[in-house]
């Protein structure tokens, strides 16, 4: 009993059960006894947008794995919407989240799915169940003295960010009441909202979903877990390629993070935004898909008849021809691209199309080869 009261981290326990407690019980009492107004609500939002995205754009997708380069303004934003997230700093989130990328789902993973749903949602915060991590995995992000400067003032910087603007905003609005409705709701509400988006990448994430680029770790793609996570639920395309500035690397996809950086890109606060090429994404898809379809043949037992395995090869060349066409016209339009001034529009837009039409054979191919395996 006294070694287990030694390993809980009393500070964390405190705060989390504490936010929790008073987000669902004091904010009950004070909508029953006050109401919700639209300026409330705006603040709740406005608050639960910053301090989200400070942790996706800045604390994961920029300081993590360094996929684009932000301006001051952009760091100096996201460090201290980051702070008022009440997550930790800057430095010791990040040797959190390295760590975890090179030990996933392995004893020194911080928060390892496959000690349990509830070890990677919340009980690593609460139990110290390994060594914390050195700060020796941001050497890096050392070197930056904004990221330094939060390091070190980051209790008074979260405190004021996360609790005291808000209930300021509130109380220049409407006095008193409007304060306590804001520290209530945008402040302690939106600290528990934001935890559990952000927990819920350490659990759901490797707990339900697809798994389309790889399956050699848990983690899993959800688009009801982007649409929860401002885009980070495209779990198992970051894990696969986590150095791109993309979740949802499809255009339709669910990803805020994403189109933030991306007009961000547009206006200059941010630059050299860092991508995969489209070739290396389906190559990783259709590897999966061959290795998933092989795992399956293998699991039957059984011989496949002449015929069958003649249908397998055919499409299998099939789609390696059109693989090939595609990259070829993929490579000739990037080239193009680069040479843009020397060579007239009727040009590019002919490669344009010959790509169109190069990318429309793969998929075709793609689907055929995929429809085989199935029969």
């Amino acid at each position: 009993m006294r070694t287990f009261f030694r390993n809980v981290r009393w500070q964390n326990t405190a705060f989390l059960f504490a936010t929790f407690l008073t987000t669902v019980i004091g904010v009950p009492i004070y909508l029953w006894n006050y109401g919700l107004n639209f300026f409330q609500a705006t603040l709740f939002l406005f608050f639960l947008t910053a301090t989200g995205l400070s942790i996706t754009l800045g604390y994961h997708r920029l300081f993590s794995h360094l996929t684009f380069q932000a301006s001051p303004i952009i760091k100096c934003l996201v460090l201290l919407f980051g702070a008022a997230a009440f997550e930790g700093t800057a430095l010791v989130w990040v040797a959190d989240h390295r760590r975890h990328h090179k030990f996933v789902d392995h004893d020194d993973d911080p928060y390892d799915i496959t000690k349990g749903f509830f070890h990677a949602h919340i009980g690593w915060l609460l139990f110290r169940t390994s060594p914390d991590t050195p700060l020796t995995w941001v050497r890096d992000l050392q070197k930056d003295r904004l990221i330094v400067l939060q390091h070190r003032f980051y209790v008074p910087l979260a405190f004021f960010m996360g609790f005291g603007l808000p209930s300021f905003i509130g109380y220049c609005y409407g006095g008193g009441q409007a304060a306590l409705g804001a520290l209530l709701l945008a402040g302690i509400a939106r600290i528990v909202f934001v935890h559990h988006m952000t927990f819920c990448i350490n659990s759901l994430c490797h707990w339900m979903g697809r798994r389309p680029y790889s399956s050699k770790c848990t983690a899993r793609d959800s688009l009801l877990m982007a649409f929860f996570t401002f885009g980070e639920g495209y779990h198992n395309y970051h894990h696969e390629f986590q150095h791109d500035y993309r979740n949802g690397v499809k255009y339709w996809q669910w990803d805020p993070t994403k189109w933030t950086i991306w007009l961000l890109s547009k206006i200059g606060l941010v630059r050299n935004l860092r991508t995969v090429p489209e070739d290396k994404i389906l190559k990783a898809q259709i590897a999966e898909q061959q290795r998933r379809h092989a795992q399956h043949i293998a699991a039957q037992g059984t011989q496949l008849c002449a015929v069958k395995q003649g249908v397998l090869h055919a499409m299998q060349e099939a789609l390696q021809e059109a693989m090939a066409h595609w990259e070829e016209k993929l490579g000739a339009w990037r080239s193009a691209q680069e040479r843009r001034h020397e060579i007239s529009g009727r040009q590019l837009r002919e490669l344009r199309r010959q790509l169109n039409e190069a990318t429309a054979r793969l998929r075709l191919a793609l689907r055929q080869w995929d429809s085989a395996h199935q029969v």
